[in-house]
C-alpha cells in the first residue's frame, strides 16, 4: 500500500483537535468521551448477513451509481455463494472517497475478502460533524446492498477506517458490536460513541509515532487504556512513521482480522 494513502483518503484535524481534545500541561491528551455519552441520533445498524437473492458482479461495482456520493462493492475473484466470504467495510479519511480503498484489492483478492466501502455524506462522517444520523442510514443501506447480493460470514465482518474513518470507527463501531466483529482504526483521532453499547469486537489500533496530524499521545494514552479497561481485546501498533498506512501495518492488519 503506498505511503500517500493519507493524502488520497483525507484527514481533518484543525476541526477535530477542536471539538475531541483538551490541553494538559505540554502535551495533548484524549478527552474520553466513552466516561460520558451524551444524547445524539440512533447509531443502531439494521442490516444483518442472511442468504442472499441476488448475484454479485465480481471485481468493482458501485453502489448508488445515480448519487454523487455512493460506495464501492469489491467481490475477490475467488467468490463463490456456497462459502461465506468475510468482509471489511471500509472508512475514507476526512475529505476522502471510497475509491482511496482501492488500493486494498489485491490484498482482498489474496484472501478472499469482499470489502465495501462507502462515502461519507459530507466532507467527513456525521459523528465527526456532530450527531450520527445520515451516515449511519447510507452505511445500513449500502451493508443491506451487500447482504442481498453476497454470502458473508457472520463471525468475520470488520469495521475499517483511516483518519477520520478510524474515528469513526471506534465510535460508531462499538454501538454495532453484535454486527460487527473486529475494529480496525488506523491513526485514529478519538472515540466519540453513543448509547448503547454493543457487544465486544475485538480491536486492531495503529498510529506512528511521527504523526504531526494526529498526536499518537491520544491514541497511546487515551485511546488504548480505554478500550482496555472497558474490556476490550485490543491489539496495539507503533510504528516509526506519519499520518499513514505502512504496507506491513495494513498486512498485519488483515491477517489479524481472519486468524
Amino acid at each position: 500500500m503506498p505511503r500517500d494513502l493519507a493524502k488520497r483518503n483525507g484527514s481533518n484535524m484543525n476541526e477535530m483537535t477542536r471539538r475531541r481534545f483538551v490541553k494538559s500541561g505540554a502535551s495533548v491528551l484524549l478527552a474520553p468521551a466513552m466516561m460520558g455519552l451524551r444524547g445524539t441520533h440512533d447509531p443502531r445498524l439494521t442490516a444483518r448477513p442472511g442468504h442472499p437473492t441476488l448475484t454479485p458482479e465480481v471485481g468493482l461495482s458501485r453502489i448508488g451509481p445515480d448519487l454523487p456520493r455512493g460506495g464501492l462493492l469489491y467481490v475477490p475473484e475467488s467468490y463463490t455463494s456456497e462459502e461465506y466470504a468475510p468482509l471489511i467495510v471500509a472508512l475514507h479519511g476526512g475529505g476522502g472517497y471510497s475509491g482511496s480503498w482501492s488500493l486494498l484489492f489485491d490484498e482482498c483478492d489474496n484472501r478472499g475478502i469482499v470489502l465495501m466501502a462507502p462515502d461519507s455524506r459530507g466532507r467527513s462522517w456525521d459523528r465527526v460533524r456532530g450527531d450520527f444520523g445520515p451516515d449511519v442510514r447510507f452505511i445500513d443501506s449500502a451493508l443491506q446492498y451487500t447482504f442481498d447480493r453476497c454470502a458473508i460470514d457472520p463471525a468475520r465482518v470488520a469495521l475499517l477506517g483511516f483518519s477520520d474513518g478510524a474515528s469513526y470507527t471506534l465510535s460508531f463501531g462499538v454501538s454495532n458490536g453484535d454486527l460487527f466483529t473486529h475494529l480496525i482504526a488506523f491513526s485514529p483521532g478519538f472515540s466519540d460513541p453513543a448509547e448503547p453499547i454493543v457487544g465486544r469486537p475485538s480491536v486492531f489500533v495503529s498510529h506512528g509515532s511521527d504523526d504531526r496530524s494526529l498526536p499518537v499521545v491520544a491514541t497511546r494514552s487515551g485511546l488504548v487504556p480505554m478500550f482496555e479497561m472497558d474490556g476490550y481485546s485490543v491489539e496495539y501498533v507503533e510504528f516509526g512513521g506519519t499520518h499513514e498506512i505502512p504496507d506491513e501495518v495494513a498486512t498485519r492488519a488483515l491477517d489479524w482480522f481472519l486468524q
